[in-house]
């Protein structure tokens, strides 16, 4: 190909630079100048590891600050419009660059805000663009509001028309509820037609049942009645129609045992045995043992030890324990009902009461949990000791002239540094007694779907919350003990 034959890709037209969070542009939109139909009216920079159209909102970096101070985020849809509002002094608005809201997008809005207002053209080409993905604006709980503009304008068009002030002033008066836009462009296409409409009351159903954060279940409640009565249906039926959308997005959702697999722990393990599950299923199935033998463990090693000035390690760990059913290992359960036993005689055993004890499982456990098979070498613990002894004395003797140059609050992070061997026994305690809450909260959890799946229309409301505050509960314990939850 000669140089004359070359051409620019991006040839008659206006090119927009589209920048990053940090103000950097990292791509780039072009318009066609002259109406041109063997061309597309839009081209984009390709995506790359910088440039991901489905991350990124054109304007965000100009426009945070007055998004922020708006407390409000207006969408539209093209670059034109951004900028025409941006010259009228509407600075809090961002554009979709005409493709569907994804999941990125509306978290990186809500970073800024939890109120979206969405302005569209007010044709039928735009009432369906406005509509399109708002279901996990939903999801973000952020509060979905919807505006058209007149038909044959556009936000580009009629700011310029109509002025800063009266734009202000139409967007203000004739925002429209999501939902309930949604509900009324719905029947009105469905008219008379009765399936239709039955098709609509799904519809809705399943958009509210996207609205299943605990803080938004006030929200919630308002559309179901508000919705119902514009339906003309019965409230408690469409609350029914609702929490069945919700169990079925959590059954896809969640990845747990049956109810009835979880009550058969033992038969499930032995069954592992003769399949072929990999390491990591057969840790996860033994994984409970070993926090139950860990209790156990606790109680023969510290027991005796003062938790603090009021009770002692054992007090402590079984007034702290769930209930008895959670301990699947029949020999730890009898331990701890023999210590509890002790313990109410006024007696706290040591670890050779168990150790010795007439019941050989029971003198068989607590040698199986106090015994060490590796012993140190006698050298290497002298090497280990000099080599400890000679660090932390190096450190000790700049440490006095150190804190001089460090504020203070870094302190106890330094003195940490020096606590040599410190006790561990408190986070020890702390961690396996979280773990049997953690399980007990997961058995909560799988006897409250087994009983959402049968209740009453009545009844799913309050099951339902039982089952948001259990997850949040799940979710706290999880992040003590470092394990990820599948919300």
């Amino acid at each position: 190909m000669s140089y004359e034959q070359l051409a620019d890709n991006y040839r008659d037209r206006i090119i927009f630079p589209v920048h990053n969070n940090s103000g950097k542009v990292i791509g780039f939109g072009a318009r066609l100048i002259k109406k041109n139909d063997k061309a597309p009216k839009y081209i984009n920079t390709p995506e790359n590891e910088l440039y991901v159209k489905s991350k990124i909102l054109y304007g965000t970096y100009f426009a945070r600050h007055a998004i922020d101070k708006a407390d409000e985020c207006l969408l539209v849809e093209g670059y034109t419009d951004v900028i025409s509002l941006h010259q009228a002094g509407i600075e809090n608005v961002v554009a979709s660059g005409g493709t569907s809201l994804t999941q990125d997008q509306l978290r990186l809005i809500k970073k800024y805000t939890k109120n979206l207002t969405i302005i569209y053209d007010g044709d039928a080409a735009g009432v369906k663009a406005a509509l399109r993905g708002l279901d996990m604006a939903l999801e973000e709980s952020l509060n979905v509001k919807l505006v058209l503009i007149p038909d044959k304008e556009d936000p580009d068009s009629y700011v310029q028309k109509v002025g800063a002030n009266q734009f202000r002033n139409f967007i203000l008066h004739n925002k429209k509820d999501f939902i309930l836009f949604q509900l009324e462009v719905s029947l009105k296409d469905a008219g008379a037609d009765a399936n239709k409409k039955s098709e609509v009351v799904n519809q809705i159903a399943e958009t509210i049942s996207k609205i299943d954060k605990t803080e938004d279940f006030t929200k919630q409640q308002d559309y179901i009645r508000q919705c119902s009565q514009i339906l003309n249906i019965d409230e408690t039926g469409f609350t029914s129609l609702v929490n069945k959308f919700i169990r079925n997005r959590i059954s896809l959702q969640e990845n747990k045992l049956p109810f009835e697999e979880a009550k058969h722990f033992e038969e499930n393990v032995r069954k592992a045995e003769e399949s072929n599950f990999d390491d990591q299923t057969f840790n996860l199935l033994f994984r409970d043992d070993l926090q139950e033998r860990e209790i156990a463990r606790i109680l023969l090693e510290h027991g005796t030890k003062k938790w603090n000035n009021q009770e002692l390690i054992a007090e402590h760990v079984l007034s702290e324990l769930p209930e008895d059913d959670l301990i699947d290992n029949q020999t730890v359960l009898k331990l701890i009902e023999e210590y509890k036993q002790q313990i109410a005689n006024h007696h706290t055993p040591d670890k050779n009461y168990f150790v010795y004890h007439v019941d050989q499982n029971l003198s068989t456990l607590a040698v199986s949990l106090l015994h060490f098979p590796f012993e140190e070498s006698i050298h290497w613990k002298r090497e280990l000791s000099q080599s400890t002894g000679y660090q932390k004395s190096l450190f000790e003797q700049d440490y006095k002239s150190f804190l001089n140059t460090i504020k203070k609050e870094n302190e106890a992070v330094l003195m940490s540094y020096l606590n040599i061997g410190k006790d561990n026994t408190h986070n020890e305690v702390e961690s396996a007694i979280n773990y049997l809450k953690l399980r007990k909260i997961k058995r909560l959890l799988l006897q409250n779907q087994s009983d959402l799946e049968k209740a009453d229309p009545s009844q799913q409301s309050t099951l339902f919350l039982t089952h948001q505050h259990l997850k949040q509960m799940e979710i706290e314990l999880s992040k003590k003990l470092g394990s990820v939850v599948i919300r």
